[in-house]
């Protein structure tokens, strides 16, 4: 789940939670959109806020389909000491070409 499948929903005029959101997850979003709306920030505004709040939460927690495709490591460590699918979604940013099916030892060396 990301921000913009939140605005495709909304668009859509769905509800704004999605289905993979747990109990604690819409009380945590509605208490921060509620939080937000008293303090004057538009309803929109307020639940695109929320929504980033509650999944960033989630993606810290790991609780995201798409964990493996999010990140590229900490930039201030070499190159080895990053796993594959880091190194991966950095060659990706490069636009490498075939690192699909390079492994670790061979995206580090085009990274380099």
């Amino acid at each position: 789940m990301n921000l913009r499948y939140f605005t495709k929903v909304k668009q859509r005029g769905e509800t704004g939670m999605p289905q993979a959101w747990s109990k604690k997850d819409e009380k945590k979003y509605e208490h921060i959109k509620d939080g937000y709306e008293d303090r004057g920030v538009d309803e929109s505004k307020a639940e695109e806020i929320a929504a980033r709040n509650v999944n960033k939460g989630r993606r810290l927690e790991g609780r995201t389909a798409n964990k493996r495709t999010q990140g590229t490591g900490n930039p201030n460590k070499a190159l080895e000491q990053h796993t594959r699918d880091e190194l991966y979604n950095l060659a990706k940013e490069r636009k490498i070409a075939g690192r699909s099916k390079m492994s670790k030892a061979q995206l580090e060396k085009a990274l380099k």
